[in-house]
């Protein structure tokens, strides 16, 4: 196995990993409900609904008084 010749210090290791960041996740606007949503990602109306692409995936059930 191989083991390095020197130790990298804290400060290198720190200073090399900050270019890796996280991205901003895009957000998206359901033509059919107006709701935002990430990509990608089912989301869930006002009203209860479950939907995916703009199709409906689970309808919410109904209260009854």
């Amino acid at each position: 196995m191989a083991h390095p010749k020197s130790r990298i210090s804290k400060q290198r290791k720190h200073k090399r990993r900050t270019h890796m960041k996280a991205a901003m996740p895009t957000i998206a606007t359901c033509k059919t409900t107006g709701e935002k949503h990430m990509y990608h990602r089912s989301y869930t109306d006002a009203e209860g609904n479950t939907y995916y692409r703009g199709k409906l995936l689970i309808k919410a059930e109904e209260e009854e008084i």
